[in-house]
């Protein structure tokens, strides 16, 4: 294992000071492991708590700033982060409008973000939450019961993020969030496991011939193990589940193509030239997209395809200002 790295179990520890020293605007309680805006929540408005196990940078802390999240709690790596932790964020980033909690679909997470939730409530917290479970690579996994959440929440944390600033009110950017949700579908696949530092060596063995179809962001098996393919199919073992999830919904879309941690970008780009003929041959009219690392599995080779069927309101609040270390634009 060739990692920068001081003590393997210090490690969360660690990056949270690099990420206090690095971005001014972020204000870093290390006791409870939550990063906040450096400003308090302005009165009136609704605040957006988010998190997960890290490793999967820049989500969710990358995604703190205008636009996007007041708050995210950082777990262990590809460990969810405790009640504790979540009641600390939720009680610090409210401002009296109440707390909307975005929570990707695994059991831990659930669980702990639901006890978090009722703590909040007997101290005065309102609070609703939305669970994204776009994965439409299989039913039930390691961590889940039902689909699990991966791309799509980055694409909600935007809209509704831009929601909240312009003043919309807890029950509807709830309803929001669950329209966005609902709208979305990912599909994952690896060239090669990650490494988690505590653990030292690969998540699961993956021969140099070939790959990992529906992958998880935790490195959880997927739909099946195939022969290392090209970009060009590859791209239809992406495209093609999504395609057949949303069945006759098809239209305008905003799409996230993410990198996995350790596939360049100009892999990424390449990828999705391939990408994006198949979805304009399927029906859907991309109005935004976006390729880069945006959700992450530590140092995999692979990536991840999110497909958003988008209105006009969600293309809007996706256009809207952003200032955050992992998205940033129009201010």
């Amino acid at each position: 294992m060739k990692k920068f790295i001081n003590d393997p179990t210090q490690v969360l520890s660690d990056a949270l000071t690099g990420i206090r020293l690095a971005h001014p605007e972020l204000r870093v309680d290390s006791a409870n492991r939550v990063i906040f805006r450096a400003e308090a929540t302005r009165p009136g408005k609704v605040a957006l708590v988010s998190g997960g196990g890290s490793g999967h940078e820049p989500m969710h802390g990358g995604f703190v700033g205008t636009g996007m999240l007041d708050a995210a709690c950082a777990g262990e790596v590809f460990t969810s982060p405790t009640p504790d932790q979540i009641l600390a964020a939720t009680v610090g980033a409210d401002s009296g409008a109440g707390v909307l909690h975005i929570v990707k679909n695994y059991t831990g997470d659930v669980l702990n973000f639901e006890m978090a939730a009722e703590l909040a409530a007997a101290e005065g917290v309102r609070v609703a939450s939305v669970v994204v479970a776009d994965d439409v690579a299989v039913q039930d996994s390691t961590w889940t019961a039902g689909r699990r959440g991966v791309g799509t929440t980055v694409v909600l944390e935007k809209i509704v993020g831009a929601a909240a600033e312009e003043g919309m009110d807890l029950e509807a950017l709830a309803a929001l969030a669950t329209r966005v949700s609902e709208s979305g579908r990912s599909m994952g696949v690896a060239l090669t496991s990650c490494t988690v530092p505590a653990a030292g060596k690969p998540t699961f063995d993956l021969p140099e011939d070939e790959m990992e179809v529906g992958v998880g962001i935790h490195g959880e098996p997927g739909r099946s193990r195939v022969p290392l393919a090209s970009a060009h199919e590859i791209a239809r073992m992406l495209v093609d589940p999504i395609v057949h999830d949303f069945g006759d919904a098809r239209g305008d879309a905003i799409v996230l193509l993410s990198g996995l941690g350790a596939t360049p970008l100009i892999e990424q780009y390449l990828l999705y030239g391939e990408i994006a003929p198949l979805l304009a041959e399927a029906g859907f009219d991309v109005r935004r997209v976006l390729v880069g690392d945006y959700i992450t599995s530590l140092d995999m080779a692979g990536a991840s395809l999110t497909v958003v069927r988008a209105d006009d309101e969600f293309v809007r609040l996706w256009d809207a200002p952003v200032v955050t270390p992992g998205l940033r634009w129009g201010a």
